[in-house]
């Protein structure tokens, strides 16, 4: 008898998702305002990457418009290689979202590991990201921080596109804040004179450069150098160049950071640019049809028997958590007595439900557009693989004071490379074009 009301509360796989739906696996990775845990949903037995933000901490921080603004541009797209949203929702604590599970680690992992990659590896890693960067641009949608720790790889070795924190639609107006990881800015944004989406191509530029030969092309010790050495410095190879990189690949780098937007790799209106990209020599051996589909064998496959991604995450959540994640009933919620902040999280951090829900825009200028969930990015017939954004350590923070803009600078990165400066991250709370 006594046993009866200890039985566990029925899960309503019907109505909204909560976390009840899933079953909480390892922690996989830490980032500014919480954690990523490998989850399993009960019912489909189906496994994501659950990101979970810390609603105290993000008001604190005065992050509450860039989470929103991630949440509504997730919801927009799919794409085979983005890390896409498949869940959303909020409890009292925490507002998750639930992604595409990545399981062969972000590129930088794998970068400071091996020390740089082969040509070919990141010939296919680019033709898979400019599809993706492509698909973006499409749809009006800018990333503003493609780097190596945004870039996952799927336990197959194929490249995703991750963290949309900072990602903003754009227009004709162009924008003018400061955003993203400086060593990876386009020289536009350093000069505050407005930029629009030629600003990712720019950024992909120096992944490539960077995966290809183990360093950056644009390099100082403090931040003025490096906004010199981006702005004015010419584009120069190493010694060994020729022997990591052919011509062909050269010359593709050497459009994609071009300082004029007009001759840069990818800019040209109306999707032309891409299309540029696609017959250049240098991608003469991809399949783009068969690409599109992810139907292209990667070069690199991670290995499967060892973690990539830092382990030290999983002990930390063991021993130092003094609130580790669980699933917890909603209190009954008072708006009134709830501050700006938290009500707009109330608000606008709505549930979705990739099975249940059509992706839509938010924006005015999209709204025509509803995007079915049956795309190729789908996890339809697929366990979706990897870590999503947040694998790499937390980084202390300030806050710059100038209308909700807060900076970090990541320190953890000067270690591996003493020579060169701190990656300063600029989130900054640029309001959509309307």
């Amino acid at each position: 008898m006594g046993g009866v009301c200890c039985r566990p509360t029925p899960i309503d796989f019907d109505g909204d998702v909560t976390l009840f739906h899933f079953t909480l696996l390892r922690c996989v990775g830490k980032g500014a305002f919480g954690k990523v845990r490998v989850v399993q949903h009960k019912q489909t037995k189906e496994l994501y990457a659950l990101k979970y933000i810390n609603k105290q901490k993000c008001v604190k921080m005065k992050a509450v418009p860039n989470v929103i603004q991630e949440r509504r541009l997730l919801e927009e797209i799919d794409h085979p290689y983005i890390v896409n949203m498949r869940y959303a929702f909020q409890d009292d604590e925490n507002c998750f979202f639930c992604l595409d599970l990545m399981l062969g680690g972000d590129l930088r992992f794998h970068l400071e590991r091996l020390g740089s990659l082969e040509e070919d590896v990141v010939r296919f890693y680019v033709a898979q990201l400019a599809s993706a960067v492509a698909f973006l641009h499409e749809h009006g949608i800018m990333h503003r921080d493609i780097k190596p720790d945004n870039i996952l790889l799927d336990q197959r070795g194929n490249a995703h596109l991750t963290d949309f924190n900072i990602a903003v639609h754009f227009s004709e107006r162009k924008l003018t804040g400061v955003a993203g990881s400086m060593a990876y800015m386009a020289p536009e944004i350093l000069a505050k004179r407005g930029y629009t989406c030629h600003v990712d191509w720019w950024s992909l530029g120096v992944c490539a450069y960077e995966l290809i030969f183990g360093r950056r092309p644009f390099r100082g010790r403090t931040n003025s150098d490096l906004t010199y050495s981006i702005s004015k410095d010419s584009l120069k190879w190493p010694e060994d160049a020729e022997k990591k990189c052919t011509r062909p690949g050269m010359l593709v780098l050497k459009g994609l950071l071009d300082r004029d937007t007009s001759r840069r790799t990818g800019c040209k209106p109306n999707g032309e640019g891409f299309q540029e990209l696609r017959r250049n020599p240098w991608f003469k051996e991809i399949d783009w049809e068969k690409l599109e589909l992810k139907e292209l064998s990667p070069p690199f496959v991670p290995d499967a028997k060892k973690a990539n991604f830092d382990a030290s995450h999983e002990l930390e959540e063991l021993l130092l958590e003094d609130n580790p994640l669980k699933a917890k009933a909603r209190k009954a919620s008072n708006q009134e007595n709830m501050t700006p902040e938290y009500k707009q999280m109330e608000d606008q951090f709505t549930p979705y439900d990739f099975k249940k829900m059509q992706r839509r825009s938010y924006y005015p200028h999209n709204q025509s557009q509803l995007i079915s969930t049956a795309t190729a990015g789908s996890s339809t017939g697929m366990v979706s693989s990897a870590v999503t954004s947040g694998s790499r350590p937390g980084t202390p923070m300030t806050t710059a004071g100038d209308g909700g803009r807060v900076t970090i600078h990541n320190g953890s990165m000067d270690m591996h490379r003493p020579e060169e400066e701190h990656d300063g991250v600029a989130y900054d709370n640029e309001k959509e074009p309307r």
